[in-house]
């Protein structure tokens, strides 16, 4: 048996839970706070979300089931470790598709009025103008904890089709996602709450439909909350617990499908082409010659290839502008002096980080992100060089599109990658490759050219960047080590290398609950 809540006997949206009102959900800790939510499906297992499991041990996690408060006893509670975390295998972080996980549970659980499993939507289940309910312990709004003492919150949602919400998140919603909230927001589930339950109730039957997945901020307007679509996933499921270890049940909606053809409105062209479109680019010049172009991390930190300071080991002399869009669509610059560079090398060639003399107090929050991900040949990807013939009015950048090709195979450094030939001058050194994953921009690889300006023999066929990926590690560290003096104001967004700050083209992209 699932889909029993015999204590559920009333429910009111975005209030406290009754104890047992939703005995499927857990809470997941790791070390001594709540970090996710998910649900008990059957006795040992637990459905949650993938991206909360970024290289997580099993063993550092407990699950708490029955609970109500985080802070006040909870007599009718029992825990378990984890022994096993499944990650669905084709969970792409930066789209957020596939966002489903499994954990196994370290002994079984006895089901009690507290403690009992949720039914999972079957394969065909339609869901059309239905109200569904979201649980979970995560904040009340982007950046306000739950107030003490943390009691359990529920929430009413309606059901957003697919094709508006598609329109609303930009062409980023895939069929194994579903949407749920208001047009004017104020309801919504929200950081915290990610991988926790969104279900419906069929005659006595509770159905979970979604798993809190992802969403622009927490209850705005016009942004519904995004979830993984349950349905979409009963083979995968079934495939990892056993086929007869939960209960699927079909939900047949009655009422009219939603919006099953809706046209997305043409956005309106903002500055096209000028600052507002590329307004993480950098500009370093040397003595006010222009030297090298990079890309805008944090507000205090500028990447670029280590060999644009190749006979320049020093820093006067060093500076960096960005051209920074205004209102009218026309730009000013923002110079500021080099404090310090870092490098990373590896196989002969690497990163610079530029370390600001002061940081870069507002940015258009239109930045780029980077992800450990592999764009194979035939990707279209986009490369912003320098416009040498710009006058006072144009542009200082210039996108070019390009396709990643095969390097040469005598080229058997593994950091490169390769992109159809593509002219280039000394001062595009830096220039960065972005490739994107819906409305996001992923910069994939940095021109990296040699203080003699030749390339490789291969770039008679292709032009070779040096990967990203690589320097992960390095960037991350560094940047951590100078934190932002705008943490916490939502106007700034910097360059993310983490999930934590997940960043998007259209403006903060939608934040990883």
């Amino acid at each position: 048996m699932c889909g029993r809540a015999l204590l559920n006997t009333k429910i009111v949206g975005g209030v406290n839970a009754p104890a047992g009102a939703w005995p499927w959900q857990v809470s997941l800790h790791g070390g001594e706070s709540h970090f996710c939510g998910g649900s008990l499906i059957n006795d040992q297992w637990v459905l949650s979300a993938a991206h909360c499991f970024p290289g997580i041990d099993a063993a550092s996690l407990t699950v708490y089931l029955g609970r109500q408060s985080q802070e006040l006893p909870n007599p009718n509670e029992v825990s378990r470790s984890v022994s096993q975390i499944i990650v669905h295998p084709y969970y792409n972080r930066p789209s957020h598709n596939n966002d489903m996980a499994l954990l196994r549970l370290s002994s079984p659980v006895n089901f009690t009025n507290y403690i009992q499993p949720v039914c999972l939507a079957a394969e065909g289940s339609t869901f059309n103008n239905e109200t569904m309910w979201v649980t979970g312990w995560g904040t009340i709004n982007s950046g306000v904890s739950l107030p003490s003492p943390q009691i359990l919150q529920e929430v009413d949602v309606p059901l957003v089709g697919n094709s508006k919400c598609n329109c609303l998140y930009s062409g980023s919603i895939t069929e194994n996602m579903m949407c749920a909230g208001l047009s004017q927001g104020g309801k919504d589930s929200c950081q915290g709450d990610s991988g926790g339950p969104m279900v419906i109730k069929q005659g006595s039957t509770w159905i979970q439909a979604g798993v809190v997945s992802f969403g622009e901020g927490c209850a705005l307007a016009k942004y519904p909350g995004v979830y993984a679509r349950v349905s979409q996933y009963q083979q995968w499921i079934s495939g990892q617990i056993g086929a007869n270890r939960a209960g699927f049940v079909t939900f047949n909606s009655t009422t009219p499908p939603l919006d099953e053809n809706v046209n997305c409105p043409t956005p309106p062209t903002l500055c096209g082409g000028s600052a507002a479109s590329w307004p993480w680019m950098a500009s370093l010049t040397y003595n006010g010659d222009p030297m090298c172009v990079g890309t805008l991390v944090s507000d205090r930190i500028v990447m670029t290839t280590a060999r644009c300071f190749f006979r320049f080991m020093g820093t006067d002399g060093w500076a960096v502008t960005l051209n920074v869009a205004q209102w009218d669509c026309s730009s000013s610059s923002l110079s500021v002096t080099v404090a310090n560079v870092l490098f990373d090398d590896i196989f002969g060639n690497g990163v610079a980080l530029v370390e600001l003399s002061s940081p870069f107090i507002y940015v258009a929050n239109v930045p780029v992100d980077m992800y450990d991900l592999s764009f194979g040949p035939g990707t279209q990807c986009s490369v912003v060089g320098v416009n040498s013939e710009a006058t006072a009015s144009e542009p200082s950048f210039l996108q070019v599109q390009t396709t990643i090709v095969n390097c040469d195979p005598s080229d058997t450094t593994p950091i490169n990658i390769c992109t159809e030939p593509l002219p280039f001058q000394q001062n595009d050194n830096g220039s960065p490759l972005l490739c994107s994953v819906g409305d996001m921009w992923i910069q994939t690889g940095i021109l990296s050219i040699p203080p003699d300006g030749a390339m490789p023999p291969q770039s008679s066929n292709s032009t070779v960047f040096i990967r990203t990926s690589p320097f992960t590690y390095f960037l991350t560290n560094t940047i951590n080590s100078y934190p932002s003096i705008l943490d916490g104001v939502e106007s700034f967004s910097p360059l993310s290398l983490t999930c934590v700050l997940l960043l998007s083209l259209s403006a903060v992209l939608q934040a990883i609950y």
